[in-house]
């Protein structure tokens, strides 16, 4: 049953919320409550709209206080799950446990269907959570909210509903846009670069969903080569030659990127990657090598940790990357680059974030069962490549006999299935 107390606008937690925009939340969960008595479609569209409409204008505390309400008013009654509980111990059949299962099922979960109904309403959802998420920190209260909100997105996003599609120039400039604005592994600057990753010798490819047909929920950007590559940035050069596709034996994944933020934990990045392979290997027979030449993004902010508690070596170290002129200055680079590789295969076998590894990237690859294949000193010279990476990228590899396997050893004991190169990197760093 839902109840709705005024008392419940007046503070947040121990900070007051001001009236007017106490009232502008209650007035939003009053229309979300209409909305939940309402049992006609037609009539359901409209005030799903009304209050959608009404939830976008809220910001600051009026909208800490809307999320506040979904977390309390919207939440399962605990005396109506434990008398269905008693009644279903009692008597295990199966309207007893249909009836527990709508007792325990949290009311805003319904709600959310409903909101949906409205034109846009998908995207508005994914948006909330993401606000949601940006402020568990603050209201760990709001986390069973987002959470229904996962259960919800992840029903709505699965396989099952989404379209696979190749991005070229033929596609529609609001899908270009939305590549220029989403990448997040390495930055588009223009429409010239933009061109580029998408010329004969280059693919995208990215899944969609019907709610939202000009956004790519995900897309990856590889380059078709002759070998594996090292370096990033000849792949990124907008006045590289293009090549003859047909004479590439391998596809090296260089960028995947997620494009809504409200989308986190639904995962779409390795059902993507095997999209992919099977559309290349059918489309080009000479393609044998898939692999990535990845950033190593936790490695920068690990090895400023390791100095901050007091090891002399990581401090010397991170001193040394500090002063850019270590770029231009060959022995500098080599030297450097004595240390840094070991420490980096080190980091990426063994430093944990709980069992798996520190460093995500490596925790998508290993998981969708890719094999640690080598490092690269200054595969990526960017801005962005050495504040994160100190330059450094991985390869890691796609054995198509192997995957099974190496996903299996890694969900099943942690196990960082590397190759015997970068064992012995690690080996050297201790």
């Amino acid at each position: 049953m839902l109840y709705f107390e005024p008392s419940t606008f007046e503070s947040t937690g121990s900070v007051a919320t001001p009236a007017g925009e106490a009232e502008d939340a209650r007035r939003v969960v009053e229309r979300c409550h209409v909305l939940m008595s309402e049992q006609g479609d037609v009539s359901g569209e409209r005030l799903a709209t009304e209050a959608l409409a009404a939830y976008e204008l809220l910001t600051g505390a009026s909208l800490d206080a809307f999320f506040d309400s979904l977390a309390t008013q919207f939440s399962p009654d605990p005396e109506v799950v434990r008398r269905w509980a008693d009644a279903y111990r009692q008597d295990p059949c199966s309207d007893t446990l249909r009836e527990l299962q709508r007792a325990v099922e949290p009311p805003r979960q319904e709600l959310f269907r409903r909101l949906n109904l409205a034109s846009g309403g998908t995207a508005s959802l994914i948006e909330m959570r993401h606000r949601i998420l940006r402020g568990l920190a603050e209201h760990p209260a709001w986390r069973p909210v987002a959470a229904d909100l996962a259960h919800l997105l992840r029903s709505w996003f699965n396989g099952g509903f989404l379209e696979f599609r190749r991005i070229d120039s033929r596609t529609p400039p609001a899908v270009l846009e939305n590549l220029m604005k989403y990448e997040a592994v390495h930055h588009i600057r223009d429409w010239r670069e933009l061109r580029r990753r998408l010329q004969d010798d280059r693919r995208c490819f990215g899944f969609f969903h019907p709610a939202l047909p000009d956004e790519p929920l995900v897309f990856t950007e590889l380059a078709l080569t002759a070998g594996l590559s090292a370096k990033v940035q000849p792949l990124l050069d907008p006045d590289s030659p293009v090549l003859d596709p047909q004479f590439r034996n391998c596809a090296m994944f260089y960028s995947i990127s997620s494009c809504r933020d409200g989308l986190r934990g639904v995962s779409f990045g390795n059902a993507l990657i095997r999209r992919v392979v099977d559309s290349l290997r059918r489309e080009f027979p000479r393609l044998k090598t898939f692999a990535t030449l990845s950033p190593v993004p936790g490695f920068r902010a690990w090895l400023t940790g390791a100095a901050r508690e007091g090891n002399p070596k990581g401090a010397a170290i991170v001193a040394r990357l500090s002063d850019m002129g270590w770029l231009g200055n060959a022995e500098r680079s080599e030297e450097l680059e004595r240390e840094l590789v070991p420490l980096c295969a080190s980091y990426l076998l063994v430093a944990k974030r709980g069992q798996e590894p520190a460093d995500p990237v490596a925790r998508f690859h290993l998981g969708n069962g890719a094999r640690l294949e080598r490092l690269n000193w200054l595969g990526d010279t960017s801005e962005a490549g050495i504040d994160r990476s100190a330059g450094l990228t991985a390869n890691y590899l796609y054995r198509l006999s192997e995957i099974e396997r190496n996903h299996h050893a890694y969900v099943a004991e942690q196990k960082v299935i590397a190759s015997r190169p970068v064992q012995r990197l690690s080996q050297i760093a201790h």
